[in-house]
C-alpha cells in the first residue's frame, strides 16, 4: 500500500505515542494465534497502514441508487450524437454476426 506523507506521519505520531499498547496488542494476538511477536507484527502494521490511510471513494456501483442508475445511464445516452446512422436489421441479426460460421460446413467430432 502506497501511503500519503500525511497518513505516514500520522502512523509514525500513533507508533510513537501508543508503543507501549500496540506492544501489549502484538502480545495478546501472539499469545491467541501461538505465533511469534515477529510474525504478528507485519500483520498489525499493515492494519494500523489500513486504518490510517485515507478511505478511498468507493465506487459508483457499490453505492448507487436506483434512481442514480437511472439518471447515469439517461446521462450516457444523451451524451452519445443522434445523428449515428442505426445498423440495418442484417446487421444485427445472427446470419450477420455469424455469417462465416454459417457459410463453412460443419464440424465432425
Amino acid at each position: 500500500m502506497v501511503m500519503n506523507s500525511q497518513a505516514k506521519e500520522q502512523l509514525r505520531h500513533i507508533e510513537e505515542a501508543h508503543r507501549e499498547d500496540i506492544e501489549a496488542i502484538s502480545q495478546t494476538l501472539a499469545k491467541i494465534t501461538n505465533r511469534t511477536p515477529d510474525e504478528i507484527k507485519p500483520h498489525l502494521d499493515a492494519m494500523l497502514s489500513q486504518l490510517v490511510e485515507p478511505q478511498m471513494e468507493r465506487p459508483f456501483y457499490e453505492t448507487a441508487t436506483a434512481q442514480e442508475w437511472v439518471q447515469a445511464l439517461h446521462s450516457w445516452s444523451e451524451s452519445h450524437d443522434r445523428n449515428t446512422p442505426l445498423l440495418s436489421d442484417y446487421a444485427v441479426s445472427r446470419e450477420g454476426i455469424y455469417e462465416d460460421e454459417l457459410s463453412r460446413p460443419a464440424r465432425k467430432n
